[in-house]
């Protein structure tokens, strides 16, 4: 049998400082919560998704982040700035924990934000970061795709970074009925447990097509020399430049690998898997959980009597 072959470099490769949120898309998926509110400003229980996104970010050390938003997203730059009048009056009354919870957005990292312009797919998005990022690898975050606070994801794929150079892609095994939605990765093992090379990628193949069960979910940590990959990539599926050619083209000169992750992961891409994530994060929740849960329980047991649409004992509200 012969061994997998060894993919590491002996180079130390330059540490990862800074990360990178696209966060332009027009969200019309969620239309019409979306008309003057963005996406990426809906909240997951009672912090907005792009809060998780930062949060898992500097957990992981990333403490210079540059979020690359559109026309009518200045909320996503107001919420991770300083509201004064709104912590002068929490500070009055003495309510320090909500005063805490507004002031922490602004004290995660380093907030940096530009505007992607027109919206040319995420591959753009991500050429835009070059200025600020120079030539130093950095992450990028996608806000569809939250990782529980939990998992270490981002942290693992630093540490294949450190050891192999190049760029990681995170990856997770998907049904193959659920494989066209996602980029597709071709991968051969490195005898290292959880971690893959990556020989070729598919932006959203047929399941006949796809070169493997692995989709790459929303984590890069990306080498600068995709900047010059991204400048000479043409326009691809739905007339973007995506990110996931350039990556092919990287993966073709063997210096991509991809982390393996089994972790939790929820989806927010549609209104369905929102909802999902949104329950599952209250679930998962020590001041909510129990509550929410055994609500929950009586509500789906309801739902199954056929009486879902009923008025449950825990609305009903005693007469003022």
């Amino acid at each position: 049998m012969i061994a997998p072959r060894s993919t590491a470099t002996p180079a130390s490769p330059r540490p990862v400082r800074k990360a990178v949120v696209p966060a332009a898309g027009l969200g019309t998926r969620f239309l019409p919560a979306t008309k003057a509110t963005p996406k990426e400003m809906l909240p997951v229980v009672d912090k907005p998704a792009i809060q998780y996104v930062v949060e898992e970010a500097t957990a992981a050390g990333l403490d210079d982040v540059l979020m690359v938003t559109g026309r009518h997203k200045r909320a996503i730059e107001d919420h991770f700035d300083h509201a004064f009048e709104l912590e002068q009056a929490l500070a009055a009354k003495g309510d320090t924990v909500r005063l805490d919870a507004v002031r922490d957005p602004a004290r995660l990292a380093d907030i940096h934000h530009i505007r992607q312009g027109d919206p040319l797919g995420l591959g753009h998005a991500v050429l835009c970061a070059r200025r600020h990022v120079g030539n130093e690898p950095f992450a990028v975050l996608l806000g569809d795709d939250l990782i529980d606070p939990r998992e270490t994801l981002l942290s693992r794929m630093l540490e294949v970074r450190d050891r192999y150079a190049g760029s990681v892609v995170a990856l997770m095994e998907v049904d193959p009925a659920q494989i066209h939605l996602y980029g597709c990765a071709a991968v051969e093992p490195t005898g290292e447990k959880g971690v893959v090379r990556v020989t070729g990628l598919v932006e959203k193949p047929s399941a006949h097509a796809a070169p493997s069960r692995y989709a790459v979910i929303g984590r890069y940590v990306l080498d600068p020399a995709v900047f010059g990959v991204l400048e000479r990539t043409p326009p691809g599926r739905g007339g973007e430049i995506q990110l996931t050619d350039a990556l092919q083209d990287l993966a073709a000169a063997g210096t991509v690998h991809g982390v393996v992750f089994d972790g939790l992961r929820y989806d927010t891409g549609d209104k369905a898997d929102y909802l999902r994530t949104v329950v599952r994060m209250a679930c998962a929740r020590p001041d909510l959980g129990p509550e929410f849960t055994g609500w929950l329980r009586e509500f789906v047991a309801r739902l199954e009597d056929g009486a879902g649409r009923g008025a449950d004992t825990r609305d009903r509200r005693p007469a003022a």
